[in-house]
């Protein structure tokens, strides 16, 4: 990857709607050649997915929650049924295993306090080998992106 590539990168995550001949004009080559790299970086993964980035209130999620998560026992299967469970919830938006105090780490949406109280029963109290989890309400988004440091 050179310096190219990445300049490529950087405004493709800013703006995925950017044409081929606006991509050709900021990075200084071809369309043709802007049309290769492309392929290649989305052919090698380094793009995984091209998404629409939504507004979370304005679809009717407001509340944001982030949930450290201790498991009861460290039996593979127990650890890797939790992991499958998280990575399918529609709810679960970011899910990390994390080292430190707790096993995992996610963020959830909820419409409302309510709705994530019906998931915390659901997901949580639900699960034996759920040993606790720890949530924090987001009161405020200062800074949310998608966008890797390049």
């Amino acid at each position: 990857m050179d310096a190219i590539d990445k300049n490529l990168l950087r405004a493709v995550q800013q703006n995925v709607k950017l044409s081929i001949q606006e991509l050709s004009e900021k990075s200084g080559i071809s369309t043709a050649s802007v049309q290769r790299r492309l392929k290649a970086l989305r052919d090698t993964e380094v793009i995984q997915q091209e998404v629409a980035v939504l507004d979370p209130k304005k679809v009717g999620l407001g509340v944001t929650a982030i949930v450290a998560v201790e498991l009861e026992r460290d039996r593979l299967d127990h650890i890797d049924a939790f992991k499958r469970k998280a990575r399918h919830d529609q709810q679960v938006t970011h899910f990390y295993c994390i080292a430190g105090d707790a096993d995992f780490l996610m963020i959830v949406m909820a419409k409302d306090i309510e709705d994530y109280e019906a998931f915390t029963h659901r997901f949580f109290f639900a699960d034996k080998n759920v040993r606790k989890f720890r949530t924090s309400i987001v009161v405020s988004t200062e800074k949310a992106t998608l966008e890797i440091p390049i």
